[in-house]
């Protein structure tokens, strides 16, 4: 049986008597507060030159919102949260060089609130970009560059006035404003030009190229910062501060991730530098999976592009709007516990 079969028995298997009543109540309360709040979360293509969406259709899906396009999809929903904490950010062309056209793609994990998760969404292609307008050839070394600069334009922005300033969206935030240095969020982005990927993320957010067709390993672009890893531990520290086990290891025994963008509170044990992977990408490459750990908390790489490429077998052309769709309701199969945001991006060659 493939793992597309699996989600869509799992996802639809018969339940029963009572648990299958609070299910359908809790599917009720859900569908309710999505009317009123917007459960599900996306944010539209900007194609070349200040054209938004061009390319891009968005449709509901049981009240949310699926991005659909040729070269693209992606699909973030609450699940069992009470409050949608991430966000998706697409846009195509945003900045152009020596190499062509990028493509930026980032998914954002909120914690604590979803005001920093927005302002990345909203901001961070348009700091990338400045950092990238000289528009000479990128090598590896300065990628990395830019995107540091850009990492910690982005922390300082929400780091004054808590963020609030940084995003229109924050005018519905619902944190104390005496606490917003306790809000923070993960970020992984992606630019793909012609021949590479460029990703640079700090958090548990993760990014996964789907190389090789059936039965390849998937590459792992990013390597999630969690406080125990040793070399992030070692860090912390090194710092002053102090990894604790509370339900899982956590800097200080509160953040359950060593970097992120905001979280001012646990600054320096917390940072914002991200770790950057530039990736040659070849003619087996199939596509390029971002989400945040609402997926990959239940979801192996390795089943993640399983799902991509049975959704890529059938042939359809609107392939990664259904890949990001289907991961998404494999994962609350699976009960996680989290928001889920997916961004599949096709990297065969023809549509590069």
């Amino acid at each position: 049986m493939s793992m597309a079969q699996v989600c869509c028995d799992s996802a639809s298997a018969a339940v029963v008597g009572p648990e299958a009543e609070a299910r359908a109540r809790a599917r009720a309360e859900r569908r309710r507060r999505a009317g009123e709040a917007g459960r599900w979360k996306h944010a539209p293509a900007a194609a070349a030159a200040g054209t938004a969406e061009a390319a891009t259709r968005k449709r509901r899906v049981e009240a949310g919102e699926l991005l659909v396009a040729r070269k693209h999809g992606a699909a973030s929903v609450a699940g069992r949260m009470r409050e949608m904490e991430d966000a998706v950010s697409v846009r195509e062309a945003f900045a152009a060089g020596a190499a062509g056209r990028c493509d930026f793609y980032g998914v954002f994990d909120g914690h604590g609130c979803s005001h920093v998760a927005e302002a990345c969404r909203d901001r961070m292609h348009e700091l990338l970009a400045e950092e990238l307008a000289g528009g000479e050839q990128r090598e590896p070394a300065a990628w990395t560059a830019a995107m540091e600069r850009c990492f910690a334009r982005m922390d300082a922005e929400v780091a004054s006035a808590g963020g609030r300033a940084a995003t229109a969206a924050s005018a519905s935030c619902r944190c104390d404003a005496r606490k917003c240095d306790h809000v923070g969020s993960t970020a992984v982005v992606a630019v793909v030009e012609e021949r590479r990927v460029v990703v640079a993320h700090c958090g548990d957010s993760r990014a996964v190229l789907c190389r090789g067709g059936d039965g390849a390993t998937p590459v792992a672009l990013s390597s999630d910062h969690k406080p125990d890893r040793p070399d992030e531990q070692e860090r912390i520290e090194a710092a002053g501060g102090r990894v604790i086990f509370w339900e899982g290891a956590r800097v200080l025994g509160v953040l359950a991730m060593s970097r992120a963008i905001g979280d001012g509170y646990l600054k320096p044990y917390v940072c914002s530098v991200p770790e950057v992977t530039v990736a040659e990408l070849a003619d087996g490459d199939e596509c390029l999976i971002l989400a945040s750990d609402g997926l990959w908390d239940v979801v192996s790489n390795e089943a993640a592009c399983e799902v991509a490429r049975a959704c890529l077998r059938r042939g359809r052309e609107k392939w990664c709007a259904e890949a990001a769709a289907l991961l998404t309701k494999l994962a609350l199969a699976r009960r996680s516990a989290d928001n889920v945001s997916v961004v599949v991006v096709d990297l065969r060659r023809k549509n590069r």
